[in-house]
């Protein structure tokens, strides 16, 4: 591990980050959200898909509590909308990104879970909102995305008394996808990222930008929508390659 506060590892189509903050938790601080920021808005050109991960047995803690009680309320009002920035590029800025995901995910660390495309959590995995307990409030878009997978009734549940979900609960509940073995999130990271990035580009991008969004729209809008999105994807020459591969009995090979 390096010293940087996010080690930043690519192989090929592929970028690990590490979240490291030794004896923090992996609590995001200001520099840690601005790597993060850095490296969405500028990733190296060849990257399709981003591991992300943490050190010390932990994710990450959610918010720097040492630097958010500095600030007025003006201050916080710009730095939530800062998350919001970043979690929005995380989410929809056209990598794909996988969570590995243990120990502590925790507030802030599960805002930025959620943000992600594919979580995988080990046994040692807490999920927690423990904003309420601390005379807080969510600021990094749990309400618009925490709130969508387990519902405004269950995470205003969740807030108001600290409950913590574990692994299997969590997969339960739709915080995770997968739950599995103790030292196991890596590997099946690393398998996914790759099937992943084989897939066709505009694939996975319309994936990415079309379902979130449609799931917000009326039922007529969001049809429509689909239909948009699958007329572009069958006309790429990745759907002709998909197809001839098919009829081939072989894997296909995208761009």
């Amino acid at each position: 591990m390096t010293d940087s506060i996010l080690d930043i590892q690519v192989a090929g189509s592929i970028a690990t980050l590490t979240m490291n903050r030794p004896g923090k938790r992996n609590a995001m601080c200001e520099e840690l959200l601005e790597a993060l920021e850095t490296f969405y808005f500028n990733p190296p050109k060849d990257v399709r898909v981003v591991i992300l991960t943490g050190i010390e047995g932990h994710f990450c803690s959610g918010l720097d509590l040492s630097e958010h009680v500095h600030r007025s309320a003006e201050e916080n009002l710009y730095h939530s909308r800062h998350w919001h920035r970043v979690m929005e590029q995380i989410q929809f800025g056209g990598l794909i990104t996988v969570s590995a995901m243990f120990g502590a995910v925790i507030g802030g660390g599960l805002e930025l879970a959620a943000s992600t495309h594919v979580r995988i959590a080990e046994p040692s995995t807490i999920f927690q909102l423990p904003e309420g307990r601390r005379g807080i409030f969510v600021g990094g878009g749990a309400t618009a995305r925490v709130g969508r997978l387990l519902g405004a009734d269950r995470m205003t549940e969740m807030m108001l008394t600290g409950r913590k979900y574990s692994a299997d609960e969590g997969l339960s509940l739709g915080l995770t996808h997968y739950s599995v073995g103790e030292g196991e999130a890596q590997d099946l990271a690393q398998k996914l990222a790759g099937k992943i990035s084989r897939n066709a580009p505009m694939s996975n991008y319309l994936m990415v930008q079309s379902i979130a969004r449609i799931n917000d729209m009326s039922q007529a809008d969001g049809l429509f929508t689909e239909s948009l999105a699958a007329a572009l994807s069958q006309t790429t020459p990745d759907a002709e390659e998909g197809l001839k591969a098919f009829l081939e009995k072989r894997a296909p090979v995208f761009r």
